[in-house]
């Protein structure tokens, strides 16, 4: 089988990190049971702190980043798939110690794998990738604590990111006034077009308060900054209300009370998206190809190669990209 290209971050003794495009062969890849060739990947903010040698998130190196990816099964020892079918692998450790989708090659365990459903492309399953992923799994959570249209403004934090631009479009696909938190205020325009009904500058949640308790605003939340701002919006959670909690963007501190807790009964969910079972991965998939596919989702993707890859990992780095950056593979 020919050889295929990669990103390749390599450690010097020196103790700095070394990105490149390198060649690889399918038999230098790790053992698995379904070998895949990858069209489209995803930028994540994970990648970019594999790519510069976060030891917690890949702790040896040389090391092919990419926690997402999107292609065809070439050959597959599981009964499950056969070659040519479509695929979608995220999560687990792909990426993480794993080789990942930053290579035109993956080989993973079937039980890392799901079926690209019908009606989603494999473009539009990495615009998605695993941002859009956890974005699903925090609207699914909230629907199943009984949140409803009726009951109020949902918040969203760090909108312009991958989870809270693909959170903002399905809570108002689903009929919900959504509330879009951002330190972009030049992206207005496209949480607007996403479906925002209205725009935040993110100060206003991240300033520490010593009340127990704010007014009540939000019916729910879905948070990836954490701190002071997730603090913040319990405190501002509306009586028996709910934030979906994701993220540490901000800080993975939480310098909270227990009064939002047993005066206003506020729900706090954790969300994880990396060891979720692969049947509700493949039920999420579904429901993002079916009732939940986003109108505009291919707007909030642009499209880059390999020689784009290593200055759009240090932009994701940076908090400097807005929507989705999809790695084609196929170039």
């Amino acid at each position: 089988m020919p050889g295929f290209k990669a990103l390749w971050i390599e450690e010097t003794p020196e103790g700095k990190f070394i990105p490149g495009v390198v060649e690889r062969q399918v038999d230098q890849l790790p053992p698995g049971d379904v070998l895949v060739d990858v069209h489209f990947s995803s930028l994540n903010y994970k990648d970019a702190l594999s790519a510069r040698g976060n030891k917690g998130v890949t702790r040896n190196y040389p090391h092919t980043p990419g926690i997402d990816a999107a292609g065809v099964v070439l050959s597959s020892s599981s009964a499950e798939f056969k070659p040519g079918d479509e695929v979608i692998v995220i999560g687990y450790d792909l990426g993480m110690n794993t080789a990942g989708g930053f290579g035109q090659r993956i080989r993973v365990p079937a039980g890392w794998v799901v079926r690209q459903p019908a009606g989603l492309s494999p473009r539009q399953a990495m615009i998605l990738g695993t941002a859009g992923f956890t974005a699903a799994l925090c609207v699914e959570k909230l629907l199943q604590m009984g949140l409803k249209p009726e009951q109020g403004e949902v918040l969203v934090t760090g909108a312009t990111g991958g989870v809270g631009s693909v959170a903002v479009g399905l809570l108002a696909k689903l009929g919900f006034r959504v509330v879009a938190s951002t330190g972009k205020s030049v992206e207005t325009p496209m949480l607007k077009s996403l479906g925002a009904a209205q725009v935040i500058d993110r100060q206003e949640l991240t300033e520490p308060n010593n009340r127990p308790l704010l007014k009540e605003r939000w019916a729910a939340a879905v948070d990836v900054v954490g701190g002071e701002t997730l603090v913040n919006i319990l405190k501002s959670l509306t009586y028996g209300g709910s934030v979906a909690a994701c993220g540490l963007v901000g800080s993975p501190s939480l310098p909270a009370s227990v009064f939002p807790f047993i005066l206003r009964g506020v729900n706090l969910l954790g969300v994880d998206s990396v060891n979720q079972p692969l049947s509700t991965k493949q039920m999420l998939w579904n429901k993002l190809a079916t009732e939940w596919l986003l109108p505009g989702l291919d707007s909030i993707g642009k499209d880059i190669d390999f020689d784009q890859l290593i200055d759009s990992l240090e932009a994701v780095f940076r908090g400097q990209v807005a929507g989705r950056l999809v790695l084609d593979l196929r170039r």
